[in-house]
């Protein structure tokens, strides 16, 4: 979740993050729209939506077209970091029109002072796998509910891959080495999650174990094709960047010696020159029902 740090080798700065985030959330936008109507269309009348982790805001803004389009409701942004949460805010209030309202609230999932208005769907994207007892946080989510209400949470399915297999620089096969080192951070970044507790099922399973009932999973595909747009460029010498930086110490020398040629805008060999980056991959969406 936003704002939530996982000790020196874990913690994010989602805060500095800021400008990746908004893109993410621009190219995002056109793979995630029909799933904010699809569970939009689940949740009722003028319903209350909290986006738990709403980081910069961009599936809140997708909640908030879609509410205004059948006639109101009200978007509830949560987020640890008051950055994000500003920024969310103002994202939000640029599409809300007069029948859609807009609550923000500065606080964590675990946070137990925290107070949420009952929710009729409740959307949290990559935010459970951040703390430390996955199903506890599910239960907690579930938990805001309304009965009837909707949980729906977007967590895993494809990883996203932007770069050609050989870039002229480096050993060929980069990104794939890039991925695995950030395997290996990830799982120490959960081992390193105070409380952590593992659970060895997926996440359909672990939202019946919270209680919820009518689960299903579902992918969307994020496709963005060659040559890509000056903003995917942008976004690949980020990503790229961000791997290198957060889980560098499981690659060699020649890998960050390649990445430091990649995202530097002086070097020859700069990602941000090339026509042949793309982005594709996909995400997992898992839902259920309160009873």
């Amino acid at each position: 979740m936003s704002g939530h740090t996982h000790g020196d080798h874990g913690h994010i700065d989602w805060a500095d993050r800021l400008s990746q985030l908004r893109m993410a959330d621009a190219l995002d936008a056109g793979a995630l729209a029909p799933v904010a109507r699809r569970l939009a269309g689940l949740a009722g009348a003028r319903p209350t939506v909290v986006d738990v982790g709403c980081g910069a805001g961009g599936m809140s803004v997708l909640f908030a077209r879609e509410l205004g389009r059948r006639g109101g409701g009200t978007v509830v942004l949560v987020d640890a970091t008051p950055k994000l949460l500003a920024e969310a805010e103002r994202a939000v209030a640029e599409v809300a029109d007069g029948s859609v309202g807009v609550v923000s609230l500065l606080g964590d999932l675990t946070d137990p002072t925290l107070a949420v208005p009952g929710a009729d769907l409740v959307w949290a994207s990559g935010v459970v796998h951040h703390v430390g007892d996955q199903q506890a946080a599910l239960r907690a989510l579930a938990g805001l509910l309304r009965p009837g209400g909707v949980l729906a949470i977007a967590e895993g399915g494809l990883e996203m891959r932007c770069l050609p297999w050989e870039l002229g620089v480096g050993r060929p096969g980069l990104e794939q080495r890039l991925l695995a080192a950030r395997a290996s951070w990830f799982a120490r970044m959960r081992a390193g999650i105070p409380g952590s507790v593992a659970m060895p099922y997926g996440w359909p399973r672990a939202l019946r174990e919270a209680g919820l009932e009518d689960v299903e999973s579902f992918g969307t595909l994020i496709d963005h094709p060659m040559p890509g747009s000056d903003l995917l460029r942008d976004y690949v010498v980020h990503r790229v960047g961000w791997f290198a930086e957060s889980a560098g110490e499981w690659l060699d020398a020649d890998d960050l010696a390649a990445v430091a040629a990649l995202t530097d805008p002086q070097s020859p060999d700069f990602l941000g020159h090339r026509d042949d980056l793309y982005l594709f991959g996909a995400k997992a969406i898992h839902s259920g029902r309160s009873r």
